[in-house]
């Protein structure tokens, strides 16, 4: 069998040329698609390891976050007990102290009251003894209270020891006013003149006087002079009386002990 070398240089030539054409035209871009393809896979498989970094670095600050918020919460609540506790303490402090104001101003309310009550009684006693007195000694002796106060005054001033009598004399003489005698009624002509004439008996000289009405003295007939001054007032007989009344008052305004078992309510009616 004879070989036909035209044929086979033109089959090895146009193999070769389909070689070239398939690498030139198949192979490359087939080639070329395959590495575009890995690089495109690795881009994104290193994007997604970078993704995957980023998340857990968001996560781990994300925790972090928490952790902090937590401890901020933590404080924020304890710091908002301790201030709640001391505005609690704050607020038992000023109604305590509110509760001690309000009791001291209804004891002193109470005080003032009773004082009140104590000048009222004071007074009205005075009154309806000077009323009995006045009716007594005008229905029994035919004398005024008036009389009888003024004798009582003249008395004092003779029951006067020495030495009260010798100071009373000192400040009569170095006084440059008259000596004044106030009473908390006007003197008759009479019980005047009769005074005039105890202070000229008794301390020996002419005594200038002045006779006043003042309603502060209570109940009774005062004689100053320089600074001296001998008076006689009913009211020292009725002090005992206000000093029982303000005891009896003080006990009725004690607060009743309280028991510590409650009365027993009465029984019903059958």
């Amino acid at each position: 069998m004879l070989i036909d070398w035209f044929t086979v240089g033109a089959q090895v030539v146009n193999f070769l040329i389909l070689v070239w054409l398939l690498k030139r035209f198949l192979y490359k871009p087939i080639l070329d698609a395959i590495d575009a393809r890995e690089k495109r896979i690795a881009e994104e498989l290193a994007d997604a390891g970078a993704k995957q970094n980023e998340a857990r670095e968001q996560r781990d600050e994300f925790q972090k976050k928490n952790e902090e918020f937590d401890k901020q919460r933590d404080k924020l609540l304890n710091k908002a007990k301790d201030e709640a506790a001391a505005e609690r303490q704050r607020i038992l402090e000023e109604a305590r102290r509110a509760a001690g104001d309000l009791r001291a101003r209804q004891k002193d309310a109470l005080k003032r009251e009773q004082m009140s009550l104590y000048d009222e009684i004071g007074r009205r006693t005075r009154e309806e003894v000077f009323a009995i007195a006045r009716k007594t000694l005008t229905d029994l002796a035919g004398t005024s209270l008036e009389e009888r106060m003024s004798e009582a005054f003249t008395c004092r001033l003779r029951e006067l020891n020495e030495e009260a009598k010798g100071e009373f004399t000192k400040a009569l003489s170095t006084s440059p006013d008259a000596a004044l005698v106030r009473s908390a009624f006007e003197l008759p002509p009479a019980q005047q003149t009769a005074i005039r004439h105890a202070l000229n008996e008794i301390f020996t000289d002419e005594v200038r006087v002045r006779f006043e009405t003042a309603p502060d003295v209570i109940s009774g007939i005062e004689l100053t002079a320089n600074g001296r001054k001998v008076a006689w007032s009913i009211a020292d007989y009725l002090a005992s009386l206000n000093e029982s009344i303000g005891e009896l008052l003080e006990e009725h305004s004690k607060p009743e002990p309280q028991s510590g078992n409650k009365r027993a309510a009465p029984a019903e009616a059958k």
